[in-house]
């Protein structure tokens, strides 16, 4: 499934990471778990793993309210194998995401992992 008719699909793998900062920095929680495949998995932390868009659309919506404000960072490029492509991006504060996407049989993409914070 793609991103809402009123959201900008992500054509290419290294879209996603901008895509969910503009639509968090919009408070757009909805428009942030459409990034992510149906049976997608989210770490949210201390063990905790957010199963599903529904799963993750609810932590993102918690996320928004705290008014946290994400950052791009520095994206490094996609490493794309056919249909699957692994994504990651240092922070400002040093942490290193790491997210692996699946093309879909349109061609966009969206995530099916993501661990948002690996400490260096």
């Amino acid at each position: 499934m793609n991103d809402a008719a009123n959201h900008e699909p992500a054509n290419d793998p290294q879209d996603l990471a901008r895509l969910l900062v503009a639509r968090e920095l919009a408070g757009d929680a909805e428009g942030m778990a459409a990034l992510y495949e149906p049976e997608a998995i989210l770490d949210v932390g201390d063990g905790q793993l957010a199963r599903g868009r529904d799963a993750i659309h609810r932590f993102y919506a918690k996320l928004v309210a705290t008014g946290r404000k994400f950052e791009l960072g520095d994206q490094r490029p996609a490493i794309v194998n056919a249909d699957l492509a692994l994504t990651s991006t240092r922070l400002g504060d040093g942490t290193v995401t790491a997210e692996i996407a699946h093309r879909q049989a349109d061609g966009t993409w969206l995530w099916v992992i993501d661990q948002p914070s690996i400490l260096p």
